[in-house]
């Protein structure tokens, strides 16, 4: 198992800030804040999918694959990232992030038909993927070592509170607008966002480690690297994954109401709110791998029930199956910052995230779209909790060998 007791010293890192964790609590929201219109940007068509297929007359794989052209985009986006920060540097690669990220939301709200919007989504993966490896390097710079694991809980609350937010928002904005109308929300308040961090925001005044061939195959060489891929691919497969696809699910393998069922998603994530700074604390205090290997094995199980189960208890496991899922992400972001020296994160970040938002969420949204369609959404889902039940064995064997 990996070796818990010997994390990055923060003495190694001569860019980190030596300030507490309250004091830098305000540049650590607004960070938050451009996450979490980042990750609602790549989640809203959850909510909306129900809408979009009947707009565009799309079948079940072809509404799961609108997640995959996401993911292409988002894959491209973080392999280029590095590049991107060390020619700007992290925080001017965020503004950026940011505001194209809006400008792309709004141009997609205008797509006719599916290629339209599938153009749209690669281009708007793309800009979504700039932000992730300069976020965790400029998050892991201003903190020691000893808070990462508070500090990136608080910043993982951005995708759990946009899992709640999206459907709520998605349907009060519908009562007024079509699903276009909430694409140019978000845009607008995505544009806003990256201005104001380009004006008030602190941290990232330093250029990233653009990838080299030796960069590549110090990370290629370690086999903690290839697990971290899969499991935060098994991760992504968890949350995002499931939750592309969940109200798809209940709308049409249970019946119901597409306003219930985005409602009933929304309430289902708010424990996320809560169990992500869990998640957090447990990091600390037991190490990222033992809390993994509980994570995987308890969300696969949930998950397989989520799928199995009756009309009459759906319910009841739509809110079980997320309790402990989100808790996978201050875990492993925090492994996956001990794979390599620290002026090398943004790198680790950079080539591990996208191959494995692929799978989880291009990939798995594709899968249990195309069970629906020949089989069944159910099996498709518990095939799926089947897959995240593995994490936990890989879990077991994670090594970290930080020189």
């Amino acid at each position: 198992m990996e070796k818990d007791s010997h994390p990055i010293e923060a003495g190694k890192d001569t860019l980190e800030s030596s300030d507490g964790f309250r004091t830098l609590i305000g540049p650590l929201l607004l960070l938050t804040v451009i996450f979490f219109l980042n990750f609602i940007a790549r989640v809203v068509y959850a909510p909306l999918l129900p809408e979009i297929e009947k707009d565009l007359n799309i079948t079940h794989s072809e509404a799961g694959s609108l997640f995959f052209f996401i993911s292409i985009g988002y894959f491209i986006a973080l392999l280029a990232s590095g590049w991107i920060a060390a020619r700007l540097n992290h925080r001017k690669t965020i503004t950026l992030s940011s505001i194209v990220l809006g400008l792309t939301l709004i141009g997609t709200a205008f797509s006719q038909n599916l290629w339209m919007i599938r153009s749209g989504l690669l281009f708007l993966g793309m800009a979504a993927g700039l932000y992730l490896p300069s976020g965790i390097a400029t998050l892991t710079n201003l903190f020691s070592a000893r808070h990462w694991g508070k500090a990136i809980a608080v910043h993982e609350l951005a995708p759990n509170l946009g899992f709640v937010v999206a459907p709520v928002l998605s349907e009060l904005i519908m009562m007024w607008f079509s699903w276009r109308g909430v694409l140019v929300l978000f845009g607008v308040a995505s544009i806003f966002t990256g201005v104001v961090f380009s004006r008030f925001g602190r941290g990232g005044e330093f250029t990233g480690v653009a990838p080299s061939v030796r960069s590549i195959k110090y990370f290629l060489g370690k086999p903690a690297f290839w697990i971290m891929i899969i499991l935060f691919g098994l991760g992504i497969s968890s949350t995002l994954g499931i939750y592309a696809m969940l109200p798809l699910f209940l709308v049409t393998t249970h019946a119901i109401d597409r306003n219930f069922a985005n409602t009933l998603v929304a309430l289902s994530r708010l424990s996320g709110l809560f169990m992500a700074l869990a998640g957090g604390w447990a990091t600390d205090r037991y190490g990222p791998g033992r809390t993994m290997v509980v994570v995987f094995l308890l969300t696969g199980i949930n998950t397989i029930i989520l799928g199995a189960a009756s009309s009459a208890w759906v319910i009841v496991f739509v809110f079980i199956q997320p309790l402990l899922a989100v808790c996978f992400f201050p875990a492993g972001c925090a492994a996956l910052s001990r794979i390599g020296p620290p002026d090398a994160r943004n790198i680790a970040v950079s080539l591990t995230v996208p191959f494995a938002f692929l799978i989880g969420g291009g990939a798995v949204p594709i899968i249990i779209g195309l069970m629906g369609d020949a089989v069944s959404f159910s099996a498709g889902i518990a095939l799926v909790g089947g897959f995240i039940i593995t994490g936990s064995v890989l879990s077991y064997f994670l090594n970290f060998d930080v020189e």
